[in-house]
């Protein structure tokens, strides 16, 4: 992806911008009304009132949660583990806990964003500039070229919407959609992020993500909308 392509698309909408419960905001998930946020540095998961802003559960990860998404009936989270950090899906539990008998190794193990489109779990690798859909067994189902790095990914009504851009030169960074349905999807760039985003969620209305040099989180809309 050439970034100067899209150098003059509007930027996103903020609609609010709040301090995050735990330094360095990394991985970023809605689930059962509630966001959920995973620290690089402090390997911990947190579980957020978005109207008090107040935690209502937290603790210790079994590693780095780079990226988690919301399952349904759990949050699936990519874990990186030991001292090459490799990557790992977990199994999150609100209320219970990890799940100890779950644990899925990603391809390569490597992988740091992950979305679910309601029947599968897509990972996305940063330097392959590419999303995977899996199996349950962490298996290749199909690979989607994305065309830049990824720092996010969610699906909303069947689209695929993704965080893309480059981390270098100060970040630069687009929200940009696709449709996986298609043979060949082709991402589209719909605004620029004007800050150094880190994971994508949706609640069903609107967008967040983590500024995570800042240790905020911001939700956002698309220009227009």
């Amino acid at each position: 992806m050439n970034p100067n392509a899209s150098a003059n698309l509007s930027p996103i909408t903020e609609l609010s911008r709040r301090p995050a419960p735990l330094v360095t905001p990394q991985a970023l998930a809605w689930h059962g009304g509630a966001l959920w946020i995973g620290s690089r540095e402090q390997r911990r998961l947190c579980g957020l009132d978005p109207h008090a802003w107040t935690a209502f559960e937290e603790g210790a990860a079994p590693g780095i949660p780079w990226g988690a998404v919301s399952t349904g009936d759990a949050l699936c989270v990519v874990s990186g583990e030991g001292a090459d950090d490799d990557r790992h899906l977990r199994r999150y539990v609100p209320g219970r806990g990890w799940d100890p008998s779950w644990r899925v190794a990603l391809p390569d193990f490597t992988g740091s964003y992950v979305s679910f489109d309601g029947e599968h779990v897509h990972v996305s690798q940063w330097y392959k500039h590419r999303v995977l859909r899996l199996d349950a067994e962490g298996g290749i189902l199909r690979e989607i070229a994305i065309g830049a790095e990824v720092c996010g990914h969610a699906f909303v009504g069947g689209i695929l919407h993704v965080l893309r851009g480059t981390e270098q030169d100060g970040e630069s960074w687009w929200i940009a959609r696709l449709d996986p349905r298609e043979e060949t999807p082709r991402a589209e760039n719909l605004a620029r992020v004007p800050f150094a985003c880190r994971s994508l969620a949706w609640d069903g209305e609107r967008f967040w993500t983590n500024h995570r040099a800042a240790n905020e989180i911001v939700s956002f809309a698309l220009p227009g909308r």
